[in-house]
């Protein structure tokens, strides 16, 4: 009976420990991300097609917050869509420059 319990055990002990070693790290190395960056892919139309030359929408939001790109560079989003776009980019980097 111990001879089938045991490999078991050990099994659930070990993954017990890596997994509270997993959530220790997890915590200990968090990186806070800016949130503009979820605001700007909200924008977008998140197709994460790549016909802007990024590799998803996520790079594409970084890359405008950071003024490398144009929100027309993004093939599949509607004139209406640029429009909010470029207005939320506008007051982003307004608000960037006054702090």
């Amino acid at each position: 009976m111990i001879d089938i319990l045991l490999p078991g055990l050990i099994l659930a002990g070990l993954g017990f420990v890596l997994g509270l070693l997993i959530f220790i790290v997890g915590k200990y190395f968090h990186v806070e991300e800016d949130p503009h960056i979820d605001q700007v892919v909200e924008l977008l139309p998140r197709y994460n097609c790549g016909a802007c030359g990024h590799p998803g929408c996520k790079e594409m939001a970084v890359s405008l917050l950071k003024g490398e790109s144009k929100p027309n560079l993004c093939k599949p989003i509607k004139p209406e869509a640029i429009k909010v776009l470029e207005e939320y980019l506008k007051n982003y980097f307004a608000e960037q420059k006054q702090a």
